[in-house]
C-alpha cells in the first residue's frame, strides 16, 4: 500500500515519542492541598481519602519537607478549627489555625510557595461559605469577611490567596483590601468556575465542612452550564484575578479549554477529593492501575489547557516525572 502520511512513524521509539510530545508537565506546576488542625502531635488519616492526613501545626513540617524533597514547591493550606461559630471568626483570626500554619510553614520551609484557600465553610457552625441572613448566604455582607480572611492569611505568610466561596464581587473586595494594606504584589487565584459538584464529598469529611442544612447550589454553579462558566471567569478577570481556576478538573476539561481560549491569564484546575478517592478505592479493589490512571488524569487536565494543577497526588506525580512516565 502506498501511503505518504503514516502517523505511526512518530510512535515507534520511546525517545521519539517524547520528542514530539504535545503536552508537557513540570513539577513547578503542581500544588498540594494540605489540611491542618488544632492540637498537638496529630497525624490523622482521612477515612475517605486513603493516604491523606490532617496534621497539627507541630507535625506539618514532616510533610512539607517530604514535598520539598520530591520537588513539589507549592502548597495550599486548609485550616480546621477546634471551635466554629455562626460568623466563622476562626477564618480571619490572627491566631487562627490556618494563620498559625502559615507562620510555621514559612519558618520551617521558606522555599515553599504558600497559597491560602479563602472561604468560610470550614469555620462556620452552619457549614455555609458566608454570613447567613435567615437561611440564605448574604453575598455582600460576606465580602467583608472574605476580604478580612484573605488579609489575615497574607499577614501570616501566604504568598497567594485563592477565594473559593463563589460570592459575587469577592475578587474585587480582596484586591481592594490587599492593595490598601500594601500587598499590591500578592496575586489572587480565583476559583472562578466552581461547580456544585458531587465530587467534593470526601473533602467535606476531611475539612468537616458539610452544610448543616440545604446545599450550596445558590452560589456554586449548575454543572449543566457552559456559558455561565465563561461569564464567571470573565467577571473575575475584570475584578483583578491573576489566575483562574476550574473545579473540578476531570469531568470539566471542556471548560478548562474554553476558559483558556477566552483569556490570557494562567489557568489552574483542581483534581478534587472525589477524583482522588475514586482512584484509590478502585485501585485497591484491583480494577485499575493507580499510577497509570493518576498520570492519565493529570495529562488530560494539562492537555485541556491547565497551567497549574492542584492534586492530592502531587508527590506521586513528581516521582512519575522523575521516572520519565510523564512530563
Amino acid at each position: 500500500m502506498e501511503l505518504i502520511n503514516r502517523p505511526r512513524r512518530l510512535r515507534g521509539n520511546g525517545m521519539l515519542r517524547k520528542m514530539v510530545r504535545e503536552t508537557r508537565m513540570d513539577k513547578s506546576s503542581l500544588v498540594y492541598p494540605m489540611f491542618v488542625v488544632e492540637g498537638s502531635n496529630i497525624k490523622e488519616e482521612i477515612s475517605s481519602m486513603a493516604g491523606q492526613y490532617r496534621y497539627s501545626v507541630d507535625r506539618m513540617e514532616e510533610k512539607l519537607i517530604e514535598l520539598q524533597n520530591a520537588g513539589v514547591t507549592s502548597v495550599m493550606l486548609f485550616g480546621i478549627p477546634a471551635k466554629k461559630d455562626e460568623m466563622g471568626s476562626g477564618a480571619y483570626a490572627g491566631d487562627g489555625i490556618v494563620q498559625k500554619a502559615f507562620k510555621k510553614a514559612k519558618e520551617a520551609c521558606p522555599g515553599l510557595y504558600l497559597i491560602g484557600d479563602v472561604c468560610m465553610c470550614e469555620y462556620t457552625s452552619h457549614g455555609h461559605c458566608g454570613i447567613l441572613r435567615g437561611q440564605d448566604v448574604d453575598n455582600d455582607k460576606t465580602l467583608e469577611f472574605l476580604a478580612k480572611t484573605a488579609l489575615s492569611q497574607v499577614q501570616a505568610g501566604a504568598d497567594m490567596v485563592a477565594p473559593s466561596d463563589m460570592m459575587d464581587g469577592r475578587v474585587a473586595a480582596i484586591r481592594r483590601i490587599l492593595d490598601e494594606n500594601g500587598y499590591v504584589n500578592t496575586p489572587i487565584m480565583s476559583y472562578a468556575v466552581k461547580f456544585a459538584s458531587s465530587f467534593y464529598g470526601p473533602f467535606r469529611d476531611a475539612a468537616d465542612s458539610a452544610p448543616a442544612f440545604g446545599d450550596r447550589k445558590s452560589y456554586q454553579m449548575d454543572y449543566h452550564n457552559r456559558r455561565e462558566a465563561l461569564k464567571e471567569a470573565m467577571l473575575d478577570v475584570a475584578e483583578g484575578a491573576d489566575i483562574l481556576m476550574v473545579k473540578p478538573a476531570m469531568a470539566y476539561g471542556d471548560l478548562i479549554r474554553e476558559v483558556k481560549d477566552k483569556t490570557d491569564l494562567p489557568i489552574a484546575s483542581y483534581s478534587v477529593s472525589g477524583e482522588y478517592a475514586m482512584v484509590k478505592t478502585t485501585a485497591k479493589a484491583g480494577f485499575i492501575d493507580e499510577t497509570s490512571i493518576m498520570c492519565e488524569m493529570a495529562v488530560s487536565a494539562f492537555r485541556a489547557g491547565t497551567d497549574i494543577y492542584l492534586t492530592y497526588f502531587a508527590q506521586e506525580l513528581a516521582k512519575c516525572m522523575d521516572d520519565g512516565m510523564i512530563g
